[in-house]
């Protein structure tokens, strides 16, 4: 490995940040550098390394001291660890850091299928002479794209607390959902100790935060927690143009448009951003993201996009009451505050419906997890996990957790996954030797100690049992909506999904208690000036981009029930 020097002898100076280069022909690697320095070295610092492992070392002490890295360009062909490998284990030292592959024109269509394994930003063939042409304008555009990006500085939250407690994991999965860095420290461990230690803490009161300011919180509730780590939570003011409540795509997507289009907006989550979504390792079918885009990445996109429109967003705040005060909307929190608005959208999503197998309830936290749970998978190594589902977020945590677990078992109550599941998935699945699917199966009963050990399965058609080792179980079962706060004002349907707009209109009669002069918008609710959006909508189309387009649809909605209320 070398790079050129940070400073001079006798003084400090801040490292420029580095375009890192992998290559293990020699030759070509001093050709990289070379083309790199001449253009970018005022600016940059150019490292270079001969191996996916030598890469990955120089970029664990970058990060320890605090250097930036703009751009990585790999190798696609090396022996010991390839370019795709390096830059998917580079990706979490250095999120930000744009990813360019190298290859020759005989492997570009292995290097275009293979990117779906990591967020890759270009791939580039070799040879690329002259530079100028070839590139870099592919250089230029990844640095103006990495110095667009938002970057934070590395926070020191550390968590301190039992691998396999609860509340531990609640802990970790509320931080990784809110996108705050953050370093783990099993109870058992040495530097656990010494902190506790410190802090003046027995290792009976665990899970213990030490926010970045040295504060420690003692088994902190999640307001405590997201006001130690720097998020909002407390509203501005008391009065919006438009309140949403709900952060999955769709309340992203009305949150963006609301706050671009003039209206004063603020969003309102419970626990973090993203809903369902949030948590998809990897969406493959969303328009312009051809390689792919994990679920965190494109909600924290979507939330830093509406903050910078002027959107304001508050978390850990639970809604528990909406009404009608004059020409206002009443939103009520858990906490007895209110705030008010012109107009609501509801975005609220849906819930994964839990399984009631014995056993399962107790081992929640603690190998039993609904939804993906991306925290656990680096543990997962040598474990077998099962996945209950048959739908893309199922299909997209199986192909995850395959690339850490000793192997993952697909667990459907139907015949098959094409019923339910995109067939870009379904063949990605095939092709995944890891991954097992057992059709017409289900879980009767889970067992185990301090963590999930078994699961009984049984055979829906034969009834027979089988008794298999697990140590982890995902659940990614139906769809249950989040309307139970919501008073007899807002109609829904038996499932609990909210009816608008047509919906209303049984037998072309307006709803019963509708006070407006005009029948309901599109996407309006039975009480005029709330609106609905995504999945918690009835008769919704359960995909992201539809949920985006439905906050979107809602603010034009809710701009023509300003100019006309009543």
């Amino acid at each position: 490995m070398t790079e050129s020097p940070a400073s001079s002898a006798g003084s400090f100076v801040p490292a420029k940040p580095a375009l890192v280069t992998v290559d293990d022909d020699p030759s070509v690697s001093r050709a990289v550098a070379r083309d790199l320095r001449r253009r970018y070295g005022e600016r940059f610092r150019v490292v270079r390394a001969e191996s996916g492992q030598a890469a990955l070392d120089a970029l664990k002490e970058m990060a320890l001291r605090g250097n930036d890295v703009a751009v990585l360009l790999a190798d696609y062909r090396m022996p010991g660890m390839n370019g795709l490998d390096f830059l998917e284990q580079a990706l979490d030292l250095y999120p930000a850091a744009r990813r360019v592959l190298l290859t020759a024109y005989a492997d570009t269509s292995a290097a275009i299928t293979a990117i779906n394994v990591v967020d890759l930003d270009h791939y580039l063939l070799k040879p690329w002479d002259p530079p100028e042409e070839k590139l870099y304008p592919v250089v230029d555009a990844m640095i103006e794209a990495w110095e667009r990006t938002e970057r934070r500085e590395v926070c020191e939250t550390r968590v301190i607390g039992h691998r396999w407690s609860a509340r531990s994991h609640e802990v970790r999965d509320f931080l990784a959902r809110n996108q705050v860095p953050y370093r783990w420290y099993p109870v058992e461990g040495p530097e656990a100790c010494r902190l506790l230690t410190a802090a003046g803490v027995d290792d009976s009161r665990l899970p213990v935060v030490i926010s970045p300011s040295g504060e420690c919180l003692v088994a902190p509730q999640e307001m405590q927690l997201a006001d130690r780590v720097g998020l909002a939570t407390v509203p501005a003011t008391d009065f919006y143009d438009l309140v949403v409540i709900g952060g999955g795509p769709a309340g992203l997507g009305a949150s963006v448009y609301g706050a671009s289009e003039g209206l004063r907006t603020v969003l309102v989550e419970r626990t973090a951003t993203g809903g369902q979504a949030g948590q998809s390792s990897r969406i493959e079918n969303y328009l312009g993201f051809p390689d792919g885009v994990s679920g965190a990445q494109l909600t924290d996109r979507a939330r830093r996009q509406a903050v910078r429109l002027g959107a304001e967003v508050l978390t850990t705040r639970d809604v528990i009451g909406l009404e009608a005060n004059g020409s206002a909307r009443t939103v009520r929190f858990a906490d007895g505050t209110a705030i008010n608005a012109h107009a609501v959208v509801l975005a609220t999503g849906v819930s994964y419906r839990e399984l009631t197998a014995p056993g399962l309830s107790d081992l929640v936290g603690r190998g039993v997890y609904y939804g993906s749970a991306l925290t656990e998978a680096s543990a997962c190594s040598g474990d077998h996990v099962y996945i209950v589902g048959g739908a893309n977020s199922a299909g997209q945590a199986a192909v995850y957790f395959s690339r850490f677990a000793r192997s993952v078992t697909i667990l459907v109550r139907g015949p098959g996954l094409l019923a339910s599941m995109s067939q870009y998935l379904v063949e990605q699945i095939e092709g995944i030797e890891a991954i097992t699917v057992r059709t017409g199966t289900e879980v009767v009963e889970a067992t185990g100690g301090e963590r999930l050990e078994k699961l009984m399965l049984r055979d829906r058609e034969s009834g027979a049992t089988e008794t298999v080792d697990a140590g982890y179980l995902f659940v990614f079962i139906g769809a249950s909506p989040r309307t139970e706060w919501l008073g007899e004002q807002i109609r829904r349907d038996t499932g609990g999904f909210v009816l608008a707009g047509p919906d209303l209109m049984a037998d072309g009669r307006r709803p019963q208690g509708w006070n407006a002069d005009r029948d309901p918008l599109h996407l309006e609710t039975s009480l005029p000036g709330v609106f609905v959006a995504g999945d918690v909508r009835a008769e919704s189309v359960k995909r992201v981009a539809s949920a985006v387009g439905d906050g979107a649809m809602a603010v034009s909605l809710v701009h023509r029930y300003l100019e006309n209320p009543s």
